[in-house]
């Protein structure tokens, strides 16, 4: 069994990396006005070069710009859709680490007007990409239900949707413009960071979800439905993936629970041909809702935690592909890190040696797995 010749491939990764110092620290300049913006796009322009020149020198053969010119993996997306402000979060949001729990109030989003697309948001970032990549550039896009999960009906102005199916159709517009976009600029490998399915296995969340009147049964259809027209009219030959986890901030994370109340759905009612599923610890549940996964998708499974730098046995991760492959063919399957390592531009708690040294990992496991 070979390497797969187009994505997912049998070593793959979800797509932020933790942001080098220098970045940091002009991005911070930036911020005080103390450079201008063209000096920091110049400064995200070597620190992405950098780590494209990293990725590829560990054998990965999907790159990605480490979502090196973001703050918050979906914020510096969804914010420039018209009409569409970013407010100071009302909701508490409690973390859980190794550690103990955490709050923090993150920001939200309030739907204020009829929303569109006014111009391209990541192409030109892709294009950057693609420009210095030798392997395939890979591009990560937020779930357009992150629009609407963190507030639900109360975050949409009821004067400019009094229905909420009109609301749908404009965010699934707008993402098939960019989509579209990116497609003619040669994107070839799209990814949806989509963490509120995954939030939708948790009791918990279901109750907080039940509380500002969204019916969390209903949801995923109504998440898929959204997510397969926004996908409508991507180039046949886009490989569009879907990445689940359940939180990512610094190490600490929100859900838990099995993928089972959506996995039916998840496999088989949405227009993607690939998982990245969180697996990394027994939070994600076990195996068994692979079963639903049809032939012709790949599940990659993310044994690889990237919240903690210590670095997995390679026997344990062969032992849990084996695994896996009692539920889906071997064929079908790939690994990566269970998440991004960068989901905010804080990061999570580890270094970047360990960081690359968890991406390489996963390429020497791969490659003695799948040959």
């Amino acid at each position: 069994m070979s390497e797969r010749s187009v994505p997912p491939f049998r070593a793959d990764q979800v797509g932020s990396l933790l942001r080098p110092p220098e970045l940091l620290r002009a991005r911070a300049a930036h911020k005080q006005g103390e450079i201008s913006s063209d000096e920091l796009r110049r400064a995200e322009d070597a620190a992405i070069a950098e780590a494209v020149r990293r990725q590829q020198e560990l054998g990965l053969l999907a790159v990605t710009d480490g979502e090196f010119r973001r703050a918050w993996f979906h914020l510096d997306f969804l914010e420039k859709f018209a009409n569409v402000d970013v407010i100071q979060g009302k909701v508490t949001a409690r973390f859980h680490t190794h550690d103990g729990d955490l709050e923090m109030h993150p920001p939200a989003l309030k739907v204020v007007g009829k929303i569109s697309r006014p111009q391209p948001i990541f192409v030109d970032a892709f294009k950057y990409l693609q420009s210095i990549a030798q392997v395939m550039p890979k591009l990560t896009l937020p779930s357009p239900s992150m629009m609407h999960f963190r507030g639900g009906r109360r975050a949409i102005d009821e004067a400019i949707y009094p229905d909420m199916a009109e609301f749908y159709a404009d965010l699934a517009r707008a993402y098939a413009d960019e989509i579209r976009d990116l497609g003619a600029a040669g994107c070839r490998y799209l990814q949806l960071d989509e963490v509120n399915l995954a939030y939708l296995c948790d009791p918990n969340l279901r109750s907080q979800v039940r509380n500002v009147g969204e019916d969390p049964a209903a949801l995923p259809r109504t998440y898929a439905d959204l997510i397969n027209r926004s996908l409508a009219n991507r180039p046949r030959d886009m490989v569009v993936c879907m990445h689940l986890c359940r939180g990512n901030f610094q190490s600490a994370w929100v859900a838990e629970g099995s993928y089972d109340p959506v996995a039916e759905l998840l496999f088989n009612g949405i227009d993607v041909d690939g998982y990245f599923l969180e697996y990394d610890t027994p939070r994600a549940g076990n195996f068994e809702p692979l079963r639903f996964v049809p032939k012709g998708k790949t599940v990659v499974l993310g044994l690889v935690t990237s919240k903690q730098g210590t670095l997995e046995s390679k026997d344990e991760l062969k032992r849990r592909i084996d695994e896996a492959s009692r539920y889906v063919p071997l064929e079908q399957l790939a690994l990566s890190p269970q998440c991004g390592f960068s989901s905010t531009v804080e990061g999570n708690l580890l270094g970047i040696a360990e960081q690359y040294a968890k991406l390489r990992l996963v390429v020497q496991v791969a490659t003695e797995v799948w040959g």
